[in-house]
């Protein structure tokens, strides 16, 4: 399955594009390079990767501008590579989308650890085995989520979501009604503890219901802020 994948990796450092491309290539990817911000954007853009492994720092625009610029458009996963000290930047970059980061420096089998988890969650041909006599479908009114593909439809029409956003929606729609503070969140849905800004969640929130509110209100309304606390996904008795 891994050769059939392809990898952006973007870093304005060659000797850091060369070893993640080494790695990754052992383990089958394709790998494709960008050296700046505005070539990986125009990649990235005209071009379907299975997942972007993205530097903050570079010339010209940034890795954070990349991903915004990106979202607008696409939902590839992106792990952005930041150095120490940075943390003010992992927060932007976790609220314009970012699905996951990796410090520098970086252990190159971390990075592939990270890849393969990425891709298994992202990836709907992981389950193209599984029986489909016992799907592992969350089915409600307006919405329905079907874990084994990873896919999720509203009002019949499949909604394009990030894993970070995918994650968030089918996290809070397995326990309908349970209220969950942001700090858990951020634990349980980015599978480590995260000290930064508690917006992070606000802003996957945010963009999560504005998916769902295209196609439909009804779906969009099921996550429920509850002020003071956090959040809940919500089924209406109509």
């Amino acid at each position: 399955m891994e050769q059939n994948r392809t990898i952006l990796v973007v870093d304005d450092e060659e000797r850091i594009r060369r070893l993640l491309k080494m790695y990754l290539e052992r383990e089958g990817y394709q790998i494709e390079e960008a050296e700046n911000g505005d070539e990986a954007l125009e990649f990235a853009l005209s071009r379907d990767f299975d997942l972007i492994l993205l530097d903050i720092m570079m010339p010209g625009i940034d890795g954070v501008e990349v991903c915004k610029k990106l979202r607008e458009k696409k939902a590839t996963p992106i792990i952005m590579l930041t150095a120490k000290g940075e943390e003010a930047n992992r927060v932007q970059g976790f609220e314009v989308g970012v699905d996951d980061y990796i410090v520098k420096p970086f252990s190159p089998r971390e990075v592939v650890l990270r890849v393969k988890a990425i891709l298994r969650r992202s990836s709907p041909t992981t389950y193209l085995k599984t029986d489909t006599t016992a799907k592992n479908v969350i089915a409600f009114p307006y919405l329905t989520i079907d874990h084994d593909a990873h896919r999720v439809t509203a009002n019949g029409e499949e909604v394009n979501l990030t894993p970070k956003e995918y994650e968030l929606l089918y996290y809070l729609a397995k326990t309908p009604d349970k209220v969950y503070d942001r700090e858990k969140l951020l634990k349980e849905v980015w599978h480590y503890d995260f000290f930064g800004d508690l917006r992070t969640v606000d802003t996957h929130v945010k963009r999560l219901r504005e998916k769902l509110n295209k196609v439909s209100s009804e779906a969009a309304a099921m996550i429920v802020t509850v002020w003071g606390v956090g959040y809940k996904f919500e089924v209406s008795n109509e």
